[in-house]
Formats: C-alpha cells, structure tokens, sequence
C-alpha cells in the first residue's frame, strides 16, 4: 500500500486489500505521517485512500528587534488527502493515477491546490525485472491566500505563486537472487526534482525465509540523505 504515496500504478500489483500507516519523527521537532487503504475490485482494478501529514509545534514568532521571540506562536502545518484508482491493462502493464488535495499553512496563511500523480509499471518479461515511471504533484502554481499585517501597521493579501515540488521518477528493480530460502533484489531510480538537481537512488533489499529482511541504499549527487540501512522482521499473525 506504499504505492499510494510513491507510484499509483503499483497498486494494481497487489493481490489483496491493505492498510497501511507511517509514523517517522525528523529532526527540529518535525513529525511526518502517512496512513493509507487500498482495496482491490476483481482481478485487476485497485481503488486507494490516502492521508498526508507533515507537522510541527507552533512556532515562536521572532523579529528583527525581537530575536528571542515576540511571545506569539505561529502553526505551521501540511496536509494532503488523496484519491487512487488502478487497472491493470494487461498481464505486464498497469497505470495509476492519484488526484490529491493540498493545504499548506503558515501563520496567517493558506496554500492550496489540487495536484495529480500519475505512473506506469511494466513487467518486462525477462524474470521478475520491471521497469516504472512516475510523475508526482503535477499541477498548477500555487499563490499564498490570506492577510499579513507588517509592524507599521499596514497589510497585504497579495503574494508571488510558486511551482508544485514536482517529481518525476524512473526506476528499474530486478530480484539476482529468488528460492524459498534466500531472496535479494536490487533496484535503480533517477529522480528529477523540479526544484533541485537530479539524483540517482540504488537500493538492495535481502530476505531470508520471507521472515527476516535487510535493506540499504545509497544517493547520488546528493548532500545530504546519501546512505540508508535499515531491518524488518515479518511475523504471521494466522495462516
């Protein structure tokens, strides 16, 4: 069901309903939240809900003359719910499209706009390798609404727009190594941000008995987030 936030298409490759939800806390007090549900309908048609939540504390309000803070506290806070659909159109190919509300606030602020992801994935046929593109936040410029008052006492409800952080993802993944014991896949993507340079991700993921999983990838041409590692262990709950 993470295919709800990464690639639509992919949840027409799911064979069963599923939920799923995130919890991961940054750093600075920064707290991101992902809850989704994908429910299949027949053999090749997927239908997904999804709820995106990036938050914080309220904000102490500093100022030029005030840099220890004016004692006033401003909420900052994004938000974005999502509507999914899938078919799979053939044995190897299947799309995906997403249409997502977005409210962004700041203080005083509101940006909002309506975005859609979109994507593809295709088996190739030469064993389990597949091949995806995906398209994120496509859409409009946004523009800031509300008023700001500055301290002369004056305000304002005009603000410059700004491009949606569109991304759009290539990726590759294929398994070198694929029995009842032992399973290792490997994966490539390159990411072209709209709002900063390219990059390319390579993953490796290992399971061993479908119970016990090691994963780590590294980022290219990228500063910071360049190397990940992390574990999961998978325990039935009934057969």
């Amino acid at each position: 069901a993470s295919a709800l936030y990464w690639n639509p298409a992919g949840l027409a490759q799911m064979t069963r309903n599923e939920l799923i939800f995130s919890h991961v806390n940054w750093p600075v007090d920064v707290r991101h939240e992902f809850i989704g549900y994908v429910h299949r309908f027949g053999n090749v048609n997927a239908l997904g809900l999804s709820l995106t939540a990036l938050h914080t504390d309220d904000l102490e309000e500093t100022t030029e003359f005030q840099p220890l803070g004016t004692g006033n506290y401003v909420p900052f806070g994004d938000i974005a719910i999502g509507v999914s659909f899938a078919r799979q159109m053939t044995d190897r190919f299947s799309f995906g499209v997403t249409l997502k509300y977005m409210d962004e606030t700041l203080a005083e602020l509101h940006a909002r706009n309506v975005f859609v992801d979109f994507g593809t994935y295709y088996r190739t046929g030469f064993g389990n390798s597949r091949f995806a593109v995906a398209v994120t936040n496509f859409g409009t410029n946004i523009a800031p609404s509300g008023v700001v008052t500055f301290r002369d006492g004056t305000s304002t409800n005009r603000f410059q727009d700004f491009s949606p952080p569109t991304i759009f993802r290539v990726g590759f993944a294929t398994e070198v190594l694929d029995n009842e014991a032992h399973k290792m896949t490997t994966s490539l993507q390159l990411n072209h941000p709209n709002d900063n340079a390219e990059n390319v991700s390579a993953g490796l993921e290992y399971w061993w008995r479908k119970t016990l999983a090691l994963r780590s990838g590294y980022r290219l041409n990228a500063d910071e987030q360049s190397f990940t590692f992390g574990g999961g262990v998978a325990i039935p709950l009934a057969r």
